[in-house]
């Protein structure tokens, strides 16, 4: 029965592959599929969550495993697509205004925007590396026909760099997986894949091929999760796509590789190899803010500034999965929850200030709090809570990760700040030039932005103030499940 609800959304998707273009109103049922689609998975997520044991597996395990892991992940998915897909259906329509966009494209974006909310669902409750692989390469496809779907051809390439940079890396992981296999064919006599059967198994791996085996590995999953220095697709892929797309890319698609690394780890922590292997995690994640920090400087485009601050987290997550310890691990989980509804919240805020000026760059964004206020409160409250402000999400978080990363060393804990201080500063700055912006000449025509993208946004500030202040129960138990699961 869960595997049928899982898979229900594919007969959405072939609904929307037999829509003709012809038909009155194509635009809006193409988007209701879409919608329908992601309430599917978020109801049957939430259905697993409130009565079925968990694990569950299927086909005898080999394939499909649905642990609390697997479904945190997906929850945070259907929850971003379903926002994202009630914002699509106004976004969309003025991106055909302007003929940003074309009629004749509405299907291949609504059909890449489904099958990529399928696929990164199955990605979550796949239970072997191999099959994870192949749904990570389909992800890369999916998402590049997404950015590619504006008339811009500057979008093309932006899309093209993105695909060669992580397919390339993600071959690496490939030669990874085959190290894998071939140690427990010559550990256990036959070799295995899966992530519940590596995890048991991972004392009679070899450690010096094992770390070898990792670091193949963590290459490709590293270019998913956007760490330096396989990080340069993901700034010109979130600027020039879509912003319902940038959210997407941010929101989820980071977290495909953040989630793979930390099943790689988890195997990792019981093996000798987990000092090597939590070091260089830790040096690549110091690496990575720093290049972020740095980087957000100079920006004067919103949506590359917002990018450059997914790498920052995505490098400050992967510090707090080196340093290993039960309580990082949970807020490093938590995170990724925390970070997910408020980059949604920045890309949404910035479509909307993208329809009224036609242009990410601040300077020729004027009268900004007066024009666009919602949009504005969201662009506000976004960057307050990301630099991880108290009595937001990413407060506690960043908190707990530092506290731990101080006893780890001191001097890399006040490195740390320091960066996290450039974030800061670079966000601040930029949200006041951007706000305090005034001009005397009032725009001849106004963006009215329709209540499908007010929605969303309003609800993410809801969310996010809601687990800033009030941390659910329920969510406590199950980050805290999944970091018993994975062993620590």
């Amino acid at each position: 029965m869960i595997l049928l609800m899982y898979g229900l959304p594919g007969l959405v998707l072939l609904a929307i592959l037999f829509m003709r273009p012809q038909r009155p109103g194509y635009g809006r049922l193409l988007n209701i599929a879409t919608v329908v689609n992601a309430s599917i998975y978020l109801a049957s997520t939430i259905f697993i969550l409130a009565g079925v044991q968990l694990p569950v597996s299927f086909f005898s395990g080999n394939y499909l495993y649905i642990d609390m892991f697997g479904l945190y992940e997906v929850l945070i998915a259907s929850i971003v697509f379903l926002l994202a897909a009630l914002y699509a259906r106004g976004y969309i329509r003025g991106l055909l205004k302007k003929k940003e966009i074309d009629r004749e494209n509405l299907k291949l974006f609504y059909g890449a925007f489904n099958l990529l909310l399928i696929v990164i669902v199955f990605a979550f409750i796949s239970n072997n590396l191999a099959l994870f692989w192949i749904l990570l390469e389909l992800t890369t496809i999916l998402s590049a026909i997404l950015i590619v779907t504006l008339n811009a051809r500057e979008n093309v390439l932006a899309a093209l760099k993105y695909v060669f940079t992580a397919s390339t890396a993600m071959l690496f992981s490939f030669i990874g997986i085959i190290l894998i296999f071939a140690m427990t064919q010559q550990a256990l006599g036959t070799g295995t894949l899966n992530w519940s059967e590596l995890i048991v198994q991972a004392h009679s791996l070899p450690t010096p091929l094992f770390t070898l085996a990792f670091m193949f590995i963590f290459i490709g999953l590293a270019a998913k999760a956007g760490i330096v220095p396989f990080h340069t697709w993901l700034p010109p892929a979130h600027a020039k796509a879509p912003s319902v797309v940038s959210a997407l890319l941010s929101a989820v698609l980071l977290n495909t590789g953040i989630y793979g690394i930390i099943r790689l780890y988890a195997i990792a922590h019981r093996t000798p190899a987990i000092k090597q292997i939590s070091l260089m995690l830790i040096i690549f994640g110091v690496v990575t803010v720093g290049i972020a920090a740095f980087s957000m400087l100079s920006r004067e485009n919103i949506k590359k500034l917002v990018a450059f601050s997914s790498i920052e987290h995505m490098g400050l997550m992967i510090i707090g999965l080196g340093l290993g310890t039960p309580v990082v691990l949970f807020w490093v989980l938590f995170h990724t929850l925390g970070h997910a509804l408020i980059k949604s919240l920045l890309f949404f805020s910035a479509g909307i200030l993208h329809q009224e000026f036609g242009s990410n760059k601040f300077y020729d964004m004027k009268n900004v709090l007066s024009l666009q206020p919602l949009a504005s409160l969201g662009l506000i409250v976004g960057g307050v809570a990301i630099i991880g402000t108290p009595m937001f999400p990413l407060f506690f978080s960043k908190l707990y990760i530092l506290i731990q990363l101080g006893e780890f060393s001191k001097p890399l804990l006040f490195l740390v700040l320091l960066l996290l201080l450039i974030v800061a500063a670079s966000i601040a700055i930029f949200l006041i030039r951007t706000c305090c912006q005034t001009d005397e000449v009032k725009p001849a025509v106004r963006y009215r932005v329709p209540w499908v993208m007010k929605a969303p946004i309003i609800t993410l500030m809801v969310m996010i103030f809601t687990i800033g202040i009030f941390f659910p129960q329920m969510l406590q138990n199950m980050l805290s499940g999944i970091v018993f699961s994975l062993g620590f």
